[in-house]
């Protein structure tokens, strides 16, 4: 029994030794498998992560509105936002194949959003071109960073509802798939979004990171339809029929035109000083805008410096009188950070680049030093702090040598000057104040100005001087002063020379100043010794005060003034001959006839004005005693225009008497726009309370009878559109939408067949298929505002919310068509119009001016 004992132990231990061995085998095996499965893990886990990113960015809901808030905030306080490197993917159907051609553009969509840019050096690469250049995109993945405000009004029912939806990025929609079936989920041509107001706002979306314009394009063929998304919202567009060959993989090709500014209307004399100076080549020198204009009296000519990329705010000219420097505000655009730039009037090249990423406000005054050759400039920055810079542009290469940096007032200053005999010495004037300062390299040491109480101004408003170097002053109280040379006390006070503020001391080359009254108008003449003479004149009310007075050849001045206007004359004249007129306030409003170079304009100071674009100048102006929204003239008789004004008013003037013919009422909102329909029989109104009103107009314009009212938009009208044929319209609100209509049933069309046959006769609105490609990749770049199309359907050109005008050729239904950029205006670019003559008009709705381009 114990030998079979033992034998059955034994054979026990061999089997559990066999099954141990056997066990450790498969232990061996599994481990060995696990850890491969983990180095191929290890190995997909960037994939894994990047389709988890998708996953997350195109299944999830929006993130609520409160979170929205806070996060907003919490971006708004940091100095420096950090973004993750996203990783790029082609979405076949909605990319364009890599192009290897001479522009060298690449068309990828992407699913996140753009490479984030590397800061910014601080350089500006110094480029000495001529005048008129384009601004050629050599990439259309506009990679500029510049979130914009709104630059169109907010319709009157969007505040407080609680439908309100902020899409955090492009694909954060309900479904799945980043674009549905046009019977789920995609919002079709001519239909709304939401049954309800809604409160997705084209123009006044907030800074959403990662956000596209267009992204996702997909073409159904099947249904013949483009089907995308457009700042995150689905929108299909059918094709039209005169495009049956329409392939997004179609390689776009640069515009044919190309513009060429050719004029410019307009002058900044509403808050700028000392921007207006004679030149030796018998020009005028002034800005507005975004321009420097040299303007030839004697021929009518103009040229332009096009250097600036932000609307210039100072001027100061050479004592060698060739040079100018000009300074500019600056913006979150790349490359349109504050500076300043001193350039050759006689060939427009750029000399030096002063200041680039060391200037954080706009520069408000400059002067060049009076000694040492001109070589020194002093600028003051408008920030929170006014800071008083002197830079030696002349050395350090082309963006000169800083002296000496110092922080000057918390209070406004409004001129500053070198004294002419005494070196590194420099005077500042502003609120309450004027000071003398001492420079050298290790700082600068200021002495305050000592007023009597009862004399101390508002404002001490400019500075001259006398051959003696004694500092001559105006201010708010209508008061000159006299501070001894090397002092800071007042040795002589002219008290009332003028009912208001002194504005402009303007040293003649003879002997004697002339003063100018900013609220009386009056140009008054002294002598050497200050004594006052009898020579005052006085110019118009409707042109203004006297901004800034420069003498011209013998005895003829120049006036700027404060309602943008610069006048020519002697003060012996009875009256002064305005040379350049201009707008005050915002501007939105022109409209171009049939009549052959003339146009129409309407702004927020409540003139009318009608432009000859031959003679460059005013055919008319009439104030219409309220603020003007839009404007458009009849194509039948080329003298019947409507104007769009506030509360539910517009008006009927003819064109030749100026006279008002009537007025009506749709709603009670601002109408934002008008539009004639291509026979001149129909009109359409479009209001900001969402709806379109349609009138038909009798013989001889006399009759408006009222059709109905187009009623379906969920936000304030953007722009309206005709067919040829007077049958259908087209329109855009600021809630991302574009409808359709039978304009005589004043109801929607929402057939895409029909919508894909209708040839237009304009192209007004900024979202419609032909429009697709003018749109930024990055929607945070800027808002395009406005567009026109030539008569021959050419050329597309936009207006962009960065004061960029950009041409395109016509259509531009591509992604991220190609363009060339023109830069003119300081902001948005609010209407341009392609005139009878085949040249483009502009207007700046911020900076009041016109532009005029001729198209090559």
């Amino acid at each position: 029994m114990d030998d079979s004992t033992n034998s059955s132990e034994q054979e026990f231990l061999a089997v559990s030794s066999s099954n141990g061995s056997v066990h450790n085998q498969d232990n061996g095996f599994l481990q060995k498998r696990v850890e491969e499965l983990e180095t191929i893990v290890k190995s997909q886990q960037a994939q894994i992560d990047e389709l988890k990113s998708i996953v997350e960015r195109i299944g999830t809901l929006p993130i609520v509105e409160s979170s929205n808030g806070t996060m907003a905030s919490n971006n708004h306080n940091n100095k420096e936002r950090k973004i993750a490197t996203p990783i790029q993917y082609k979405y076949t159907q909605s990319s364009f194949v890599k192009n290897e051609s001479k522009h060298k553009s690449i068309y990828t969509r992407s699913l996140t959003s753009p490479l984030r840019r590397p800061p910014s050096s601080g350089k500006n690469n110094l480029q000495s071109r001529g005048s008129n250049n384009s601004l050629l995109s050599e990439s259309p993945s506009r990679d500029s960073s510049s979130p914009r405000a709104s630059p169109l009004p907010r319709s009157s029912n969007m505040s407080g509802n609680p439908l309100a939806k902020r899409w955090n990025s492009s694909t954060t929609i309900d479904s799945a798939s980043p674009i549905a079936s046009s019977g789920s989920g995609g919002v079709a041509v001519g239909q709304s979004r939401f049954s309800n107001k809604s409160l997705v706002n084209l123009s006044l979306n907030k800074s959403r990171q990662n956000l596209h314009s267009v992204s996702c394009a997909q073409l159904n063929e099947d249904e013949n339809c483009l089907k995308l998304l457009f700042k995150g919202t689905p929108l299909v567009f059918p094709i039209p029929k005169s495009m049956p060959d329409f392939d997004l993989n179609m390689q776009p090709e640069m515009p044919y035109h190309k513009l060429i500014l050719d004029w410019v209307y307009g002058y900044r004399g509403k808050d700028c000083r000392q921007n207006l100076y004679y030149l030796p080549t018998g020009e005028i020198v002034y800005f507005t805008a975004a321009v420097a204009v040299l303007h030839n009296v004697d021929f009518s000519l103009q040229r332009h410096y096009l250097e600036h990329t932000a609307e210039i705010k100072s001027m100061a000219l050479h004592p060698n009188k060739l040079l100018i420097a000009t300074g500019q505000s600056g913006s979150m655009e790349k490359n349109a950070m504050p500076h300043i730039r001193v350039w050759n009037s006689v060939s427009l090249t750029t000399t030096a680049v002063i200041g680039v990423g060391h200037f954080t406000g706009p520069i408000n005054c400059l002067a060049f030093s009076r000694s040492e050759n001109g070589s020194l400039l002093v600028a003051i920055e408008d920030y929170t702090e006014k800071i008083m810079t002197v830079w030696n542009w002349q050395s350090g290469g082309e963006n000169g040598v800083k002296i000496t940096e110092t922080k000057c007032s918390v209070d406004a200053i409004v001129a500053c000057e070198f004294n002419p005999l005494d070196k590194n010495q420099i005077i500042t004037a502003g609120k309450t104040h004027i000071a003398f300062w001492t420079f050298d390299q290790t700082g600068a040491y200021k002495k305050m100005g000592i007023f009597d109480t009862r004399d101390k101004p508002k404002y001490v408003t400019c500075i001259s001087f006398t051959p003696s170097g004694d500092i001559v002053t105006g201010d708010t109280n209508g008061n000159i002063a006299i501070f001894g040379r090397g002092t800071n006390t007042i040795i002589r006070l002219l008290r009332k020379i003028h009912d208001g503020p002194v504005f402009t001391l303007c040293a003649l080359r003879n002997s004697g100043f002339i003063s100018g009254g900013g609220k009386d108008g009056k140009l008054v003449l002294f002598q050497d010794n200050l004594s006052s003479s009898n020579a005052v004149c006085t110019i118009e009310p409707h042109y203004g005060g006297v901004r800034v007075v420069t003498q011209g050849r013998g005895a003829v001045l120049f006036i700027g003034t404060t309602r943008n206007c610069i006048l020519m004359g002697q003060l012996e004249d009875t009256e002064f001959t305005p040379l350049v007129m201009g707008h005050v306030g915002e501007v939105n409003a022109l409209s171009c006839g049939s009549k052959l170079g003339q146009f129409i304009t309407g702004g927020y100071d409540r003139l009318l004005q009608c432009w000859d674009s031959l003679t460059h100048s005013v055919v008319w102006s009439k104030d219409i005693e309220e603020p003007i929204q839009c404007c458009a003239v009849s194509p039948a008789d080329n003298k019947t225009i409507i104007v769009g004004g506030g509360s539910g008013r517009w008006s009927i003037y003819n064109g030749e008497s100026r006279e008002l013919i009537g007025q009506l009422f749709d709603g009670s909102d601002v109408i934002t726009t008008v539009k004639f329909s291509p026979s001149g029989q129909y009109i359409a109104i479009g209001s900001r309370d969402s709806s379109i009103y349609i009138y038909e107009i009798g013989k001889q314009s006399k009759k408006f009878s009222k059709i109905g009212k187009c009623a379906g938009h969920s936000g304030s009208i953007l722009a309206i559109d005709w067919t040829q044929d007077d049958m259908h319209m087209r329109s855009n609100s600021t809630s991302i939408e574009i409808l359709h209509w039978n304009p005589h049933l004043c109801r929607q069309i929402t057939n895409a067949s029909s919508i894909s046959e209708l040839q237009w006769a304009s192209q007004s609105c900024i979202l419609t298929f032909e429009t697709i490609g003018i749109w930024p990749e990055n929607a945070e770049d800027y808002d395009i505002v406005s567009a026109a199309k030539s008569d021959d359907s050419s050329t597309l050109v936009a207006g962009n919310s960065n004061g960029l005008i950009q041409v395109f050729n016509y259509p531009a239904a591509l992604p991220n068509s190609l363009f060339d950029a023109y830069r003119g205006h300081g902001g948005d670019v609010s209407s341009v119009v392609f005139s009878q003559d085949n040249q483009l008009l502009s207007v700046g709705r911020s900076d009041a001016s016109v532009l005029q381009w001729r198209v090559i």
